[in-house]
């Protein structure tokens, strides 16, 4: 599996397609943005498009191929052997009076299990949303606060899923045009040295056993 990360809370995963009889390849691509929020936005080549929610900086699919698979609501979903399910959150922490409905996207491919957090909001996890994201691989979890949880939010998620690799995103980055905080104060409060990468190429055998591997991507 390789992930790569466009800034903000845009990934490109690109695994093996399971019991393949075409390509071989499946490309999934979470919460492309639009350009008017600074950064670059991806050519959206890909076979599945998952949208966590309805806002601009998110739901940039205006361009995807007629022929990708959008999936923007909760549910359970399944495409080239990839398996999607959609659990529904809050984009705040008044059970969505402020900013509406949010969707966490669990992404299972490969034999390991993806969480994308979109902007998710709440202060914790409710048990059933706990139980529906189960055993998770890679989590990767806003961390800038303002529209989402912060660096303390994200820490105390985190106990929660109790994910093997972390990956931080939805913080300040160069150029970006949203006003939410740097990675800095996650980085300080979760106390692990982070493993900096360009993109994460990983496979199940070498996922971390014992301890939680911090991943900070360069942008």
């Amino acid at each position: 599996m390789t992930i790569t990360w466009f800034g903000h809370s845009c990934f490109r995963i690109e695994a093996k397609e399971a019991h393949s009889t075409g390509s071989g390849q499946v490309s999934v691509l979470i919460d492309p943005f639009s350009k008017e929020i600074g950064l670059r936005p991806p050519k959206i080549k890909d076979d599945l498009v998952l949208v966590t929610h309805h806002h601009f900086d998110h739901d940039n699919i205006a361009d995807a191929n007629p022929e990708a698979f959008i999936i923007d609501h909760p549910g359970e979903y399944e495409k080239q052997g990839i398996s999607i399910r959609g659990i529904r959150s809050f984009h705040d922490s008044s059970e969505g009076k402020e900013r509406g409905l949010n969707t966490i996207f669990i992404i299972k491919a490969e034999d390991m299990t993806v969480c994308h957090m979109g902007d998710f909001g709440q202060s914790n996890l409710e048990d059933k949303q706990v139980e529906e994201i189960g055993d998770v691989d890679i989590l990767m979890i806003p961390v800038g606060g303002v529209y989402t949880i912060d660096h303390e939010g994200a820490a105390n998620i985190i106990r929660q899923i109790e994910p093997k690799m972390i990956v931080p995103m939805h913080y300040k980055v160069k150029d970006l045009k949203v006003d939410i905080a740097g990675p800095e104060k996650f980085l300080k409060e979760i106390g692990l040295t982070p493993e900096k990468v360009d993109k994460l190429k990983i496979v199940k055998k070498n996922l971390p056993v014992e301890e939680m591997k911090l991943i900070l991507f360069q942008n």
